[in-house]
């Protein structure tokens, strides 16, 4: 795929919600989505626990916008974000865009992109609330993406989580209820359709949540399906 058929995104990110330690996963994660035009980071980075993403700004290519706290209980950060991702929008040269934080308040911003028929991708830990998460096109948590080197700096007052992993077997009634919806007469289903499905019936659905990185193995290791090599080539479950 050429460069010019990209999907151009527009990443923003809550330096105040989300830990600099997912920063070089988040953009790989973003990079399988499409090209990272835009990569903007908002909060007050003169206060100490924000230190972590100054160090890597550069890294990155991150553009920060510094946005002083000067009122107790009021978050210019996040003002400050949603008047980028609305002008952002309007201009019309952006496919999607990537919401990095944990934090309900953007739920309005994912809600309002969507209704122009612009993808919103979501990136937050698992504690983020629903109605952000079903807000996205998408949602991905970030404690899939911490990666195990990063440093924890001793300034970083909130350190981030450590991934939470499901029992494979967890995720047996969900998959199981996308094969019921694409069902045919012996029970056999294409993985692909299965994972699309998935994806439809929920935004935050990630094989990484129960310690797998392919949909095909959390299946196997699942034990709830059985599996085979259709003579097309494709890979086929079904439920047991």
């Amino acid at each position: 795929m050429s460069s010019e058929s990209r999907t151009r995104l527009a990443v923003l990110i809550d330096a105040d919600n989300a830990s600099a330690r997912i920063c070089a996963r988040l953009f790989e994660e973003i990079a399988k989505i499409g090209e990272a035009s835009v990569r903007r980071i908002y909060g007050d980075f003169s206060k100490p626990q924000l230190k972590p993403w100054v160090d890597i700004l550069a890294r990155h290519a991150i553009r920060p916008h510094q946005n002083f706290a000067y009122t107790t209980g009021k978050n210019a950060s996040d003002i400050a974000l949603v008047i980028d991702a609305m002008d952002l929008l309007h201009s019309g040269r952006f496919d999607a865009f990537c919401l990095v934080s944990s934090d309900s308040d953007f739920t309005g911003l994912a809600a309002r992109i969507r209704e122009q028929g612009v993808d919103v991708y979501g990136f937050g830990e698992q504690k983020t609330p629903q109605s952000f998460r079903q807000a996205c096109h998408r949602f991905i948590y970030t404690e899939n993406l911490m990666s195990p080197d990063a440093p924890v700096a001793a300034n970083e007052i909130k350190a981030a989580p450590e991934a939470k992993k499901e029992a494979p077997s967890k995720a047996v009634p969900l998959i199981r209820k996308a094969i019921a919806q694409l069902d045919n007469d012996d029970g056999w289903v294409m993985l692909g359709l299965v994972g699309s499905r998935l994806a439809q019936l929920t935004t935050d659905f990630d094989p990484r949540t129960y310690g797998h990185t392919k949909l095909s193995d959390l299946v196997v290791k699942s034990g709830g399906f059985d599996s085979r090599r259709a003579a097309s080539g494709h890979y086929q479950i079904r439920a047991r």
